[in-house]
Protein backbone atom coordinates (compact mmCIF):
# COMPACT_ATOMS: atom_id res chain seq x y z
CA UNK A 1 0.00 0.00 0.00
CA UNK A 2 3.03 2.40 1.16
CA UNK A 3 4.54 1.57 -2.38
CA UNK A 4 1.10 2.97 -4.65
CA UNK A 5 0.80 5.96 -2.29
CA UNK A 6 4.15 7.30 -2.67
CA UNK A 7 3.95 6.38 -6.98
CA UNK A 8 0.58 8.47 -6.73
CA UNK A 9 2.17 11.13 -5.36
CA UNK A 10 5.31 10.98 -7.88
CA UNK A 11 2.44 11.21 -10.28
CA UNK A 12 1.00 13.75 -8.87
CA UNK A 13 4.30 16.11 -8.16
CA UNK A 14 5.65 15.52 -11.73
CA UNK A 15 1.91 16.80 -13.20
CA UNK A 16 2.31 19.80 -11.32
CA UNK A 17 5.56 20.62 -12.18
CA UNK A 18 5.58 19.51 -16.08
CA UNK A 19 6.31 23.15 -16.95
CA UNK A 20 9.87 23.71 -15.19
CA UNK A 21 10.78 19.66 -16.40
CA UNK A 22 9.75 20.85 -20.29
CA UNK A 23 12.04 24.00 -19.82
CA UNK A 24 15.11 22.43 -17.79
CA UNK A 25 15.08 19.62 -20.41
CA UNK A 26 15.64 22.33 -23.16
CA UNK A 27 18.17 23.84 -21.07
CA UNK A 28 19.85 20.82 -21.08
CA UNK A 29 19.64 19.73 -24.19
CA UNK A 30 20.96 23.51 -25.48
CA UNK A 31 24.40 23.35 -23.13
CA UNK A 32 24.78 19.84 -24.39
CA UNK A 33 24.50 20.18 -28.03
CA UNK A 34 25.47 24.09 -28.51
CA UNK A 35 23.25 25.32 -30.49
CA UNK A 36 21.27 28.10 -30.59
CA UNK A 37 18.00 27.93 -30.11
CA UNK A 38 15.65 30.68 -31.00
CA UNK A 39 12.51 31.20 -29.90
CA UNK A 40 9.53 33.33 -31.18
CA UNK A 41 8.29 35.19 -28.61
CA UNK A 42 4.17 35.41 -28.89
CA UNK A 43 2.05 38.58 -27.98
CA UNK A 44 1.58 37.14 -24.57
CA UNK A 45 5.31 36.26 -23.72
CA UNK A 46 5.90 40.30 -24.96
CA UNK A 47 3.25 41.69 -22.75
CA UNK A 48 4.09 39.84 -19.92
CA UNK A 49 7.94 40.67 -20.00
CA UNK A 50 6.68 44.25 -19.77
CA UNK A 51 4.07 43.71 -17.22
CA UNK A 52 7.44 42.09 -15.19
CA UNK A 53 9.76 44.97 -15.92
CA UNK A 54 6.83 47.82 -14.49
CA UNK A 55 6.87 45.45 -11.77
CA UNK A 56 10.30 45.65 -11.45
CA UNK A 57 10.59 49.09 -11.78
CA UNK A 58 7.58 49.91 -9.06
CA UNK A 59 9.49 47.65 -6.42
CA UNK A 60 12.59 50.23 -7.37
CA UNK A 61 10.69 53.06 -7.12
CA UNK A 62 9.65 52.15 -3.53
CA UNK A 63 13.20 51.24 -2.49
CA UNK A 64 13.91 54.46 -3.42
CA UNK A 65 11.35 56.42 -1.79
CA UNK A 66 11.08 54.50 1.67
CA UNK A 67 14.99 53.95 2.33
CA UNK A 68 14.29 54.60 5.95
CA UNK A 69 12.00 52.16 7.39
CA UNK A 70 9.97 54.03 10.48
CA UNK A 71 12.18 53.16 13.60
CA UNK A 72 15.41 52.88 11.54
CA UNK A 73 18.35 55.40 11.54
CA UNK A 74 18.08 58.36 8.77
CA UNK A 75 21.69 58.95 9.59
CA UNK A 76 24.68 59.59 11.61
CA UNK A 77 24.15 62.42 14.70
CA UNK A 78 26.84 64.61 16.66
CA UNK A 79 25.89 66.22 19.94
CA UNK A 80 28.34 69.05 20.53
CA UNK A 81 26.59 70.49 23.27
CA UNK A 82 23.08 68.44 24.60
CA UNK A 83 21.92 70.75 26.81
CA UNK A 84 21.74 73.37 24.37
CA UNK A 85 20.12 71.34 21.93
CA UNK A 86 16.14 71.69 21.24
CA UNK A 87 14.34 68.72 21.55
CA UNK A 88 11.82 68.44 19.08
CA UNK A 89 11.22 67.16 15.76
CA UNK A 90 12.67 67.65 12.49
CA UNK A 91 10.49 67.33 9.13
CA UNK A 92 12.88 66.89 6.33
CA UNK A 93 12.60 67.02 2.48
CA UNK A 94 14.82 64.57 1.00
CA UNK A 95 15.24 65.54 -2.60
CA UNK A 96 18.01 63.01 -3.47
CA UNK A 97 15.74 60.04 -2.36
CA UNK A 98 12.22 61.74 -2.94
CA UNK A 99 11.39 61.12 0.28
CA UNK A 100 9.99 63.46 3.02
CA UNK A 101 9.95 61.86 6.46
CA UNK A 102 9.59 63.14 10.22
CA UNK A 103 12.40 62.32 12.32
CA UNK A 104 13.91 63.13 16.31
CA UNK A 105 17.48 64.25 17.43
CA UNK A 106 18.65 61.15 16.98
CA UNK A 107 18.08 60.83 13.31
CA UNK A 108 14.97 57.80 14.22
CA UNK A 109 12.59 58.06 11.16
CA UNK A 110 9.07 58.74 13.03
CA UNK A 111 7.21 59.14 9.79
CA UNK A 112 7.32 59.02 6.41
CA UNK A 113 4.64 60.11 3.59
CA UNK A 114 4.33 57.64 0.53
CA UNK A 115 4.16 59.52 -2.93
CA UNK A 116 3.12 57.21 -4.76
CA UNK A 117 6.21 56.66 -6.91
CA UNK A 118 6.39 60.27 -7.58
CA UNK A 119 9.70 62.10 -7.53
CA UNK A 120 9.89 64.92 -4.95
CA UNK A 121 10.03 68.19 -7.07
CA UNK A 122 11.45 69.87 -3.89
CA UNK A 123 9.35 71.26 -1.35
CA UNK A 124 7.01 69.19 1.12
CA UNK A 125 5.47 71.63 3.87
CA UNK A 126 3.10 70.23 6.61
CA UNK A 127 0.24 72.92 6.94
CA UNK A 128 -1.14 73.22 10.40
CA UNK A 129 -4.41 71.21 9.74
CA UNK A 130 -1.79 68.49 9.51
CA UNK A 131 -2.15 67.90 5.29
CA UNK A 132 1.72 67.68 3.50
CA UNK A 133 1.30 70.23 0.42
CA UNK A 134 4.16 68.59 -1.77
CA UNK A 135 5.19 69.44 -5.26
CA UNK A 136 6.30 66.14 -7.22
CA UNK A 137 7.43 65.35 -11.23
CA UNK A 138 4.51 65.29 -13.51
CA UNK A 139 3.84 62.19 -15.94
CA UNK A 140 6.17 63.02 -19.07
CA UNK A 141 7.30 66.55 -18.38
CA UNK A 142 8.70 68.72 -20.85
CA UNK A 143 10.75 70.83 -19.04
CA UNK A 144 13.11 69.66 -16.96
CA UNK A 145 15.26 72.69 -15.64
CA UNK A 146 16.29 71.62 -12.19
CA UNK A 147 13.82 71.73 -9.54
CA UNK A 148 11.00 70.99 -12.06
CA UNK A 149 7.56 69.62 -10.88
CA UNK A 150 4.42 69.75 -12.85
CA UNK A 151 2.08 68.58 -10.11
CA UNK A 152 1.17 69.85 -6.55
CA UNK A 153 -0.91 67.67 -4.06
CA UNK A 154 -2.17 67.93 -0.67
CA UNK A 155 -2.14 64.41 0.75
CA UNK A 156 -2.59 63.21 4.37
CA UNK A 157 -0.14 61.50 6.77
CA UNK A 158 -1.02 57.67 5.49
CA UNK A 159 -0.22 59.41 1.58
CA UNK A 160 -3.87 59.54 0.38
CA UNK A 161 -3.84 62.65 -1.85
CA UNK A 162 -6.96 64.36 -1.17
CA UNK A 163 -6.03 67.45 -4.15
CA UNK A 164 -3.96 67.45 -7.01
CA UNK A 165 -3.42 70.17 -9.87
CA UNK A 166 -1.46 69.54 -13.17
CA UNK A 167 0.14 72.59 -14.62
CA UNK A 168 2.43 70.65 -17.04
CA UNK A 169 2.81 71.00 -20.75
CA UNK A 170 5.47 72.29 -23.63
CA UNK A 171 4.60 75.96 -22.44
CA UNK A 172 4.87 75.82 -18.96
CA UNK A 173 5.45 73.72 -15.45
CA UNK A 174 5.46 73.96 -11.41
CA UNK A 175 8.46 73.93 -9.75
CA UNK A 176 10.06 73.95 -6.95
CA UNK A 177 7.87 75.81 -4.00
CA UNK A 178 4.50 76.23 -3.13
CA UNK A 179 2.81 78.50 -0.43
CA UNK A 180 -1.34 78.01 1.15
CA UNK A 181 -2.73 81.26 1.41
CA UNK A 182 -4.92 81.97 4.53
CA UNK A 183 -8.11 81.87 1.86
CA UNK A 184 -7.24 78.03 1.24
CA UNK A 185 -5.91 79.42 -2.36
CA UNK A 186 -2.13 78.19 -2.86
CA UNK A 187 0.61 80.28 -4.44
CA UNK A 188 2.80 78.49 -6.80
CA UNK A 189 5.59 78.66 -8.79
CA UNK A 190 6.01 78.69 -12.57
CA UNK A 191 8.34 78.04 -15.55
CA UNK A 192 6.88 79.63 -18.81
CA UNK A 193 8.77 78.91 -22.32
CA UNK A 194 9.05 81.79 -24.72
CA UNK A 195 10.63 81.65 -27.95
CA UNK A 196 14.01 82.68 -29.35
CA UNK A 197 12.25 85.49 -31.57
CA UNK A 198 10.40 86.24 -28.82
CA UNK A 199 13.45 86.47 -26.46
CA UNK A 200 15.11 88.45 -29.29
CA UNK A 201 12.19 91.07 -29.78
CA UNK A 202 12.48 91.15 -25.74
CA UNK A 203 16.44 92.98 -26.09
CA UNK A 204 18.01 89.39 -25.03
CA UNK A 205 21.52 88.99 -26.14
CA UNK A 206 21.63 85.41 -27.10
CA UNK A 207 19.22 83.97 -29.48
CA UNK A 208 17.74 80.79 -27.87
CA UNK A 209 14.42 79.96 -25.95
CA UNK A 210 13.98 81.57 -22.59
CA UNK A 211 11.98 80.27 -19.41
CA UNK A 212 11.49 83.00 -17.14
CA UNK A 213 9.56 82.60 -13.73
CA UNK A 214 6.10 83.04 -12.95
CA UNK A 215 3.45 82.79 -9.93
CA UNK A 216 0.06 81.65 -10.45
CA UNK A 217 -2.85 81.61 -7.49
CA UNK A 218 -5.03 78.57 -7.48
CA UNK A 219 -8.11 77.76 -5.99
CA UNK A 220 -7.98 73.93 -4.74
CA UNK A 221 -12.07 73.66 -5.19
CA UNK A 222 -12.57 74.71 -8.65
CA UNK A 223 -8.34 73.89 -9.55
CA UNK A 224 -9.28 77.27 -11.73
CA UNK A 225 -6.00 79.80 -11.62
CA UNK A 226 -7.12 83.44 -9.64
CA UNK A 227 -4.49 85.05 -10.23
CA UNK A 228 -1.26 85.26 -12.00
CA UNK A 229 2.08 87.60 -12.01
CA UNK A 230 4.95 87.09 -14.57
CA UNK A 231 8.12 88.04 -14.93
CA UNK A 232 8.13 88.61 -18.73
CA UNK A 233 5.99 91.24 -18.56
CA UNK A 234 8.55 93.07 -16.34
CA UNK A 235 11.31 93.30 -17.88
CA UNK A 236 13.90 95.96 -19.29
CA UNK A 237 17.32 95.84 -21.12
CA UNK A 238 20.32 98.77 -22.53
CA UNK A 239 21.32 96.50 -25.40
CA UNK A 240 19.26 96.62 -28.36
CA UNK A 241 17.96 100.25 -27.84
CA UNK A 242 15.38 99.30 -31.12
CA UNK A 243 13.26 97.49 -28.71
CA UNK A 244 10.32 98.96 -26.50
CA UNK A 245 11.46 97.52 -23.11
CA UNK A 246 14.72 99.69 -23.96
CA UNK A 247 15.90 102.07 -20.62
CA UNK A 248 18.41 102.52 -18.32
CA UNK A 249 18.40 99.86 -15.83
CA UNK A 250 19.83 101.93 -13.10
CA UNK A 251 17.45 104.61 -13.32
CA UNK A 252 14.75 101.62 -13.54
CA UNK A 253 15.25 99.89 -10.21
CA UNK A 254 11.24 98.03 -10.18
CA UNK A 255 11.99 96.11 -13.41
CA UNK A 256 14.29 93.32 -13.78
CA UNK A 257 17.39 93.10 -16.48
CA UNK A 258 16.66 90.69 -18.85
CA UNK A 259 20.84 90.21 -19.62
CA UNK A 260 21.54 90.06 -16.16
CA UNK A 261 22.14 86.19 -16.48
CA UNK A 262 23.41 84.65 -20.45
CA UNK A 263 23.27 80.11 -19.74
CA UNK A 264 22.46 78.08 -22.60
CA UNK A 265 19.79 76.82 -20.49
CA UNK A 266 17.37 79.64 -21.19
CA UNK A 267 16.66 80.01 -17.34
CA UNK A 268 17.18 83.14 -16.42
CA UNK A 269 16.14 83.54 -13.14
CA UNK A 270 15.81 80.25 -11.38
CA UNK A 271 13.54 81.43 -8.48
CA UNK A 272 13.09 78.47 -6.24
CA UNK A 273 11.32 79.76 -2.96
CA UNK A 274 7.89 81.36 -1.78
CA UNK A 275 6.81 83.60 1.28
CA UNK A 276 4.17 85.14 1.99
CA UNK A 277 3.19 88.06 3.96
CA UNK A 278 -0.42 87.99 5.15
CA UNK A 279 -0.82 91.60 6.92
CA UNK A 280 0.90 93.18 4.26
CA UNK A 281 -0.62 91.25 1.30
CA UNK A 282 3.30 90.72 -0.39
CA UNK A 283 5.33 87.80 -1.69
CA UNK A 284 8.88 87.12 -1.30
CA UNK A 285 10.32 85.28 -4.34
CA UNK A 286 14.07 83.96 -4.50
CA UNK A 287 15.42 84.89 -7.67
CA UNK A 288 18.28 82.71 -7.50
CA UNK A 289 20.39 83.47 -10.55
CA UNK A 290 19.83 87.28 -9.88
CA UNK A 291 21.00 86.38 -5.95
CA UNK A 292 18.08 88.45 -4.73
CA UNK A 293 14.60 88.25 -3.26
CA UNK A 294 11.91 90.12 -5.00
CA UNK A 295 9.06 91.61 -3.27
CA UNK A 296 5.48 91.61 -5.25
CA UNK A 297 2.78 93.10 -4.54
CA UNK A 298 -0.18 90.41 -4.39
CA UNK A 299 -3.19 93.24 -3.51
CA UNK A 300 -3.01 93.20 -7.39
CA UNK A 301 -5.89 92.18 -9.98
CA UNK A 302 -4.32 89.63 -12.69
CA UNK A 303 -4.37 92.52 -14.77
CA UNK A 304 -2.71 94.76 -13.15
CA UNK A 305 -0.13 92.26 -12.00
CA UNK A 306 1.15 92.41 -15.83
CA UNK A 307 1.04 96.16 -15.64
CA UNK A 308 3.02 98.93 -14.35
CA UNK A 309 0.26 100.57 -11.86
CA UNK A 310 -2.48 99.35 -9.31
CA UNK A 311 -2.11 97.71 -6.19
CA UNK A 312 -1.65 99.23 -2.29
CA UNK A 313 1.90 100.04 -3.66
CA UNK A 314 0.67 101.55 -7.20
CA UNK A 315 3.71 99.42 -9.12
CA UNK A 316 0.99 96.82 -10.69
CA UNK A 317 3.36 93.77 -11.08
CA UNK A 318 6.76 95.76 -10.77
CA UNK A 319 8.94 94.97 -7.87
CA UNK A 320 8.11 97.10 -4.97
CA UNK A 321 11.38 95.99 -3.18
CA UNK A 322 14.72 93.98 -3.63
CA UNK A 323 17.35 92.95 -1.25
CA UNK A 324 20.58 91.02 -1.75
CA UNK A 325 22.32 92.15 -4.87
CA UNK A 326 22.52 95.65 -5.97
CA UNK A 327 24.75 94.70 -8.69
CA UNK A 328 20.94 93.57 -10.62
CA UNK A 329 20.05 97.20 -11.34
CA UNK A 330 23.49 98.52 -11.38
CA UNK A 331 23.14 100.19 -8.34
CA UNK A 332 26.26 102.05 -7.16
CA UNK A 333 25.68 102.20 -3.59
CA UNK A 334 24.55 99.04 -0.58
CA UNK A 335 26.61 96.11 0.11
CA UNK A 336 25.71 92.43 -2.17
CA UNK A 337 24.94 89.73 0.40
CA UNK A 338 24.08 87.14 -1.79
CA UNK A 339 25.87 84.64 -4.12
CA UNK A 340 22.80 82.52 -4.95
CA UNK A 341 20.38 82.30 -2.52
CA UNK A 342 17.30 79.45 -1.10
CA UNK A 343 14.70 79.90 1.44
CA UNK A 344 13.42 83.18 2.07
CA UNK A 345 12.17 82.59 5.39
CA UNK A 346 9.74 85.36 6.79
CA UNK A 347 9.59 84.97 10.45
CA UNK A 348 6.64 85.15 12.92
CA UNK A 349 6.55 85.22 16.93
CA UNK A 350 9.06 87.19 18.57
CA UNK A 351 11.02 87.13 15.14
CA UNK A 352 8.53 88.90 12.99
CA UNK A 353 10.02 91.17 10.58
CA UNK A 354 12.58 89.46 9.90
CA UNK A 355 13.42 87.04 7.60
CA UNK A 356 16.21 83.85 7.39
CA UNK A 357 17.85 83.28 4.01
CA UNK A 358 20.48 81.06 2.99
CA UNK A 359 23.47 82.27 0.39
CA UNK A 360 24.84 79.50 -1.40
CA UNK A 361 28.38 81.58 -1.81
CA UNK A 362 28.34 79.35 -5.29
CA UNK A 363 31.29 82.03 -6.55
CA UNK A 364 33.06 81.65 -2.64
CA UNK A 365 33.16 77.96 -1.58
CA UNK A 366 31.70 78.86 1.64
CA UNK A 367 27.92 79.72 2.73
CA UNK A 368 25.82 81.93 4.86
CA UNK A 369 22.87 81.91 6.60
CA UNK A 370 21.56 85.53 6.90
CA UNK A 371 19.14 87.10 8.97
CA UNK A 372 17.67 90.15 7.94
CA UNK A 373 15.38 92.68 9.54
CA UNK A 374 13.03 93.69 6.76
CA UNK A 375 12.04 97.35 6.32
CA UNK A 376 8.49 98.12 7.32
CA UNK A 377 8.22 100.73 4.16
CA UNK A 378 9.57 99.79 1.10
CA UNK A 379 11.83 102.42 -0.45
CA UNK A 380 13.25 101.35 -3.79
CA UNK A 381 15.73 104.45 -4.81
CA UNK A 382 18.26 104.09 -7.40
CA UNK A 383 22.21 104.68 -6.17
CA UNK A 384 21.14 104.33 -2.34
CA UNK A 385 21.70 101.56 -0.23
CA UNK A 386 18.67 99.55 -0.23
CA UNK A 387 19.89 96.24 1.51
CA UNK A 388 18.27 95.79 4.67
CA UNK A 389 19.66 95.22 8.41
CA UNK A 390 21.81 92.06 9.23
CA UNK A 391 20.57 91.23 12.57
CA UNK A 392 22.22 88.19 11.99
CA UNK A 393 24.35 85.42 10.43
CA UNK A 394 26.32 82.30 10.60
CA UNK A 395 28.95 80.64 8.35
CA UNK A 396 31.83 77.57 8.85
CA UNK A 397 34.42 77.25 6.76
CA UNK A 398 32.93 73.49 6.39
CA UNK A 399 29.11 74.96 5.65
CA UNK A 400 28.80 74.86 1.77
CA UNK A 401 26.11 73.64 -0.35
CA UNK A 402 26.33 75.25 -3.65
CA UNK A 403 22.23 74.30 -4.18
CA UNK A 404 19.37 73.50 -2.23
CA UNK A 405 19.26 74.13 1.63
CA UNK A 406 17.79 76.74 3.94
CA UNK A 407 17.30 77.77 7.46
CA UNK A 408 14.31 78.14 10.24
CA UNK A 409 14.28 79.41 13.65
CA UNK A 410 13.88 76.93 16.84
CA UNK A 411 11.52 77.67 20.20
CA UNK A 412 15.14 77.88 22.29
CA UNK A 413 15.99 80.60 20.06
CA UNK A 414 18.62 78.42 18.49
CA UNK A 415 18.57 78.19 13.99
CA UNK A 416 17.97 75.13 12.10
CA UNK A 417 20.06 74.85 8.91
CA UNK A 418 19.41 72.47 6.59
CA UNK A 419 22.66 72.04 4.18
CA UNK A 420 21.66 70.30 1.21
CA UNK A 421 24.78 68.09 0.00
CA UNK A 422 25.34 67.15 3.91
CA UNK A 423 22.92 66.88 6.68
CA UNK A 424 21.45 69.74 9.09
CA UNK A 425 23.23 71.97 11.78
CA UNK A 426 21.92 73.33 15.10
CA UNK A 427 23.18 76.78 15.70
CA UNK A 428 23.41 78.95 18.94
CA UNK A 429 22.47 82.93 18.82
CA UNK A 430 26.30 83.22 19.88
CA UNK A 431 26.87 81.17 17.22
CA UNK A 432 28.14 77.62 18.78
CA UNK A 433 27.52 74.76 16.88
CA UNK A 434 25.64 72.27 19.22
CA UNK A 435 23.98 69.18 16.89
CA UNK A 436 24.64 67.69 13.52
CA UNK A 437 23.19 65.43 11.59
CA UNK A 438 24.52 63.55 8.40
CA UNK A 439 22.99 61.64 5.90
CA UNK A 440 22.99 60.20 2.11
CA UNK A 441 20.50 62.87 1.01
CA UNK A 442 19.82 65.67 -0.70
CA UNK A 443 18.14 67.98 1.88
CA UNK A 444 15.82 70.65 0.16
CA UNK A 445 14.59 72.07 3.55
CA UNK A 446 14.45 71.40 7.53
CA UNK A 447 11.31 72.34 9.27
CA UNK A 448 11.23 72.18 12.83
CA UNK A 449 8.26 70.80 15.15
CA UNK A 450 7.46 70.88 18.51
CA UNK A 451 6.59 67.18 20.18
CA UNK A 452 3.96 67.99 21.86
CA UNK A 453 2.16 70.05 18.23
CA UNK A 454 -1.81 68.56 18.01
CA UNK A 455 -0.88 67.65 14.60
CA UNK A 456 2.32 65.62 15.16
CA UNK A 457 0.41 63.25 18.04
CA UNK A 458 -2.31 62.84 15.34
CA UNK A 459 0.70 61.83 13.21
CA UNK A 460 2.44 59.42 15.27
CA UNK A 461 -1.17 57.47 16.40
Amino acid sequence: MAFFIYISLLINYIVMNIKNILYLTLVLFWSCTNETITITPTDEDIIEEEIIEEEIIEEEIVETINPNPIGESAGTVEYLNKDLVDDNYILINDAGNNFVFLMNKDANVLHQWNLKGGDLGNDGELLPNGKLLVMVESEDPKILLGGFGGKIELMDKNGTVEWSFIHSTDDYILHHDAEMLPNGNVLIQTWERRTAEESIEFGYKMDIQLYPDGIIEVNPTSNEIVWEWHMWDHLIQDFDESKSNYGTINENPHLIDINYTQLDSGDISHANGISYDANKDIIYLSANFYSEVWVIDHSTSTLEASSHTGGTYNKGGDLIFRFGNPTTYKNTTGERLFNNNHFPNLLKGEHAGNMLIFSNGADLNQSTVYELKIPDNFSLISNVNNEPEVVWSFTDTELYSPKVSGAVKLPNGNTLIAEGDFGIWEVTPSKEIVWKFQGDGFYWRAYSFSKNDPIILDILQ
